[in-house]
């Protein structure tokens, strides 16, 4: 079996990243009951099939880069499997694994432990691009790459194959967690529960101690649910406040704030709009939480 010179290909066909061709991986095996096709067809069964081909491919190129696959169609007796190669490297490496026996094995392997086949099962494979044969001409590999690039896809992807491969990817990930439902008059910071309340006079100190110059910025994040700071009356608060500094400015605005929403002026409005307002560290401050190192 000759090697493929992979300087000479990409000097005849331009570099790597050009390359793209098709080929068409047809699947059976020895038993009528037990083939890949009908097991395809089957709803029960189509997954797993497509988990076996995915992992035969992906240990046969080496890895997810650089192929796809297009479709699955029924080839009686055989399953076919349209493939698109976009980079010469993992169709070499491909033609390959085919030609030595390795992607049998994989396949086998792979079918043998999804699949759970009776022992004595076979599987067989054929493979082609376009009207060219390929299994008659493994020894010369060269020519086998050539066929393929010169077979170009005709079809995007299936439907059918990407809904597949969504599914194949999501069993790979950690399963879901239903999101956890917060129990009444409580919030969430920096995912943490922590307990809703009216807001209070020592809160308002807190505050105005603190909060300095972005006394504006957070009252301008409260007024969009709050009609007693809708208008001038941050402007106004700020101009009859003046002489007394900050912490009064700061110190009347929530006290508005208070007075206008009453029991509804809750902790985790102030928190919400601290948040909007990109003051973590003061929203920390309000609910007590030790400063992180």
């Amino acid at each position: 079996m000759d090697s493929i010179d992979t300087k000479k290909l990409n000097d005849r066909n331009g570099n790597d990243a050009a390359f793209s061709g098709c080929a068409v991986l047809f699947l059976g095996c020895s038993s009528p009951a037990h083939n890949l096709l009908s097991l395809y067809k089957d709803e029960q069964g189509k997954f797993s099939v497509f988990k076996v081909i995915k992992l035969t491919l992906i240990d046969s190129v080496g890895g997810l880069e650089g192929h796809e696959i297009l479709k699955l169609h029924d080839a009686d007796p055989f399953l076919g499997v349209e493939l698109k190669f976009m980079a010469m490297l993992p169709c070499q490496r491909f033609l390959e694994s085919y030609a030595c026996g390795s992607l049998f094995q994989f396949l086998s392997q792979h079918a043998s432990r999804l699949l759970t086949l009776p022992d004595g099962v076979v599987m067989e494979t054929q493979l082609k691009a376009g009207i060219h044969t390929l299994d008659q001409s493994l020894r010369d590999l060269e020519i086998c790459l050539e066929h393929i690039r010169q077979s170009q896809p005709v079809r995007l992807r299936d439907d059918e194959v990407s809904q597949l491969e969504q599914q194949l990817q999501n069993s790979f990930g950690p399963p879901s967690q239903p999101p956890q439902e917060l129990p009444r008059n409580c919030f969430l910071f920096q995912e943490r529960v922590f307990d809703d309340r009216p807001l209070t006079s020592a809160d308002q100190q807190r505050f105005a101690a603190h909060v300095g110059r972005d006394w504006k910025r957070v009252g301008r994040a409260l007024q969009k649910h709050c009609r007693a700071l809708k208008g001038p009356a941050i402007d106004n608060l700020a101009y009859e406040y003046e002489r007394e500094g900050l912490y009064e400015q700061a110190y009347q605005l929530l006290g508005r704030f208070i007075q206008s929403e009453g029991r509804s002026a809750k902790l985790s409005r102030l928190i919400s709009a601290l948040e909007e307002t990109k003051l973590t560290s003061m929203a920390e401050i309000m609910l007590g939480i030790q400063p992180r190192d």
